[in-house]
This record gives structure tokens, C-alpha cells and sequence, in this order.
């Protein structure tokens, strides 16, 4: 069953809305790398070689934290940037797997889902 056009419109909508927190989110904890829009983590400062200890400890924990958390956001962003370029493709809403359409509730749920529930875990 195709989606409607107004459920495509939504759809649109919740990624573009769900892109822009994303790259929110990862400029709050990281930085842009490259024009491919690869992203690492970061820390405010490193002041170099001068800075308290007390300080670099607290940038480097920061780091710690912050690069895990840039990798999920970029996978996230990912996935949400490839949904929009399924929707301008004509192939939105296709399960990678078997390619059969994804159910509009499991696209509701996750707009920038990649599979059916059936191969979800695959």
C-alpha cells in the first residue's frame, strides 16, 4: 500500500524538523570535520601545554563522553538525511531488506526507519 501524499508531507516534516535538532545537538557536542559532513567530538578549550590540570581532566572527560555520543548522533543524522533522499528518489518508505513497504506506523514511529518490523533486527 503507497503512502498518501499528505502522509509523505508529514513524514517530510518530522525528518526535516528531527535533521535540524540533530545538527543542533551536534554542534553543542562536536564538530564538523569535513564537506561530507563527518562529525567528531569535542571539548570546549584545550588551552595547551599551560592549562590547570584540573581543567584538561574536565576537557578530556567531556571528550570521553562527547565522542560516543557524536557517533550516535551522526548515525541518527545519517539515516534521516538518507530517508530525505529516499523521499526525492521516489523510494522512500522501501524495506532494504525485502523491499516491500514499511507499515505507516512503524514510519510514524521512526520516520528514518530503513527496514520492516520483520527485518528490523537484521
Amino acid at each position: 500500500m503507497k503512502l498518501q501524499q499528505h502522509e509523505m508531507e508529514e513524514l517530510r516534516e518530522q525528518l526535516e524538523a528531527q535533521k535540524g535538532d540533530l545538527e543542533e545537538e551536534l554542534a553543542s557536542h562536536g564538530r564538523i570535520l569535513n564537506d561530507a559532513g563527518d562529525w567528531e567530538g569535542s571539548s570546549e578549550g584545550f588551552e595547551g601545554e599551560e592549562s590547570d590540570p584540573n581543567d584538561v581532566a574536565d576537557q578530556i572527560e567531556e571528550l570521553v563522553t562527547n565522542v560516543p555520543l557524536v557517533e550516535e548522533l551522526e548515525e541518527r543524522h545519517t539515516d534521516v538525511t538518507e530517508a530525505l533522499e529516499k523521499m526525492d528518489e521516489g523510494v522512500y518508505g522501501l524495506c532494504e531488506v525485502c523491499n516491500e513497504q514499511i507499515s505507516l506506523d512503524r514510519l510514524k514511529a521512526n520516520p528514518a526507519a530503513r527496514t520492516c518490523i520483520e527485518h528490523a533486527e537484521e
